[in-house]
């Protein structure tokens, strides 16, 4: 199990993804924190708006770790789908199936520490905070329908205070510190060679190093299809 942390915004998702994608030869499955946002019923949109979705509190962490541990036993888990538009969980669900590698991203992930323990690898995506908001504001106007003034409220009152008090001191927790993201490719190769490493003591398929062409794409060949689109 890889875990891949790092603030709003860091590049996190995309090392995982180019992490998973390069386990081409090994069954992988890539699982978001965020998909086990607590499910909100009953709220109307003015009390949602008050919601920190920033502090450690706002996940199902128990059901989080109950699929961590399904999965480490070779278990398929139904992962749920957060709807970020309705601020609610979906009725659809995800099916996670048996495989070598489970691929971990998570804004607070190494918080809670049920989740570290049930890691083996532990990744800390790092950039600067003015990267990290323009990333943000640009990804939640466009898939997420968010106005811009609701955007930075929101960072302002919740984003960046959660960052500074839970967010960047779990990097101490951190095997692997990545600097500037999806585009260091050394680190992601001395990620990878863990990774290796770990899946020739259980006897898992080789996986072979990454050609530097094949780099440069991989980032596009996700989703992965352990990763299947929603089921009713």
């Amino acid at each position: 199990m890889i875990g891949i942390a790092g603030g709003t915004g860091s590049g996190k998702t995309t090392v995982a993804r180019r992490v998973a994608a390069a386990l081409a030869d090994s069954s992988v499955a890539f699982v978001e924190m965020d998909s086990y946002y607590r499910d909100h019923v009953g709220l109307t949109m003015q009390e949602l708006h008050r919601v920190n979705w920033d502090h450690p509190d706002a996940f199902d962490v128990d059901l989080f770790v109950a699929h961590l541990d399904a999965m480490s036993r070779g278990e398929p888990v139904e992962k749920p789908v957060y709807d970020y538009t309705l601020h609610a969980r979906s009725a659809a669900t995800v099916r996670i199936p048996k495989c070598d590698v489970v691929v971990v991203d998570g804004i607070l992930l190494f918080t809670d520490e049920r989740l570290r323990q049930r890691l083996d690898v532990k990744v800390f995506v790092d950039a600067d905070a003015d990267i990290r908001l323009v990333r943000r504001v640009k990804r939640d106007m466009a898939s997420r329908g968010r106005p811009l003034e609701e955007i930075l409220e929101q960072y302002v009152n919740t984003v960046r205070p959660m960052h500074l008090q839970f967010v960047e001191p779990s990097k101490r927790w951190a095997d692997v510190i990545v600097p500037r993201g999806g585009h260091n490719t050394v680190a992601i190769e001395m990620i990878l060679a863990k990774i290796r490493q770990r899946l020739a003591t259980t006897g898992a398929p080789h996986i072979p190093m990454v050609p530097e062409e094949r780099r440069k794409h991989s980032a596009d060949a996700l989703p992965h299809p352990a990763t299947r689109e929603p089921t009713a």
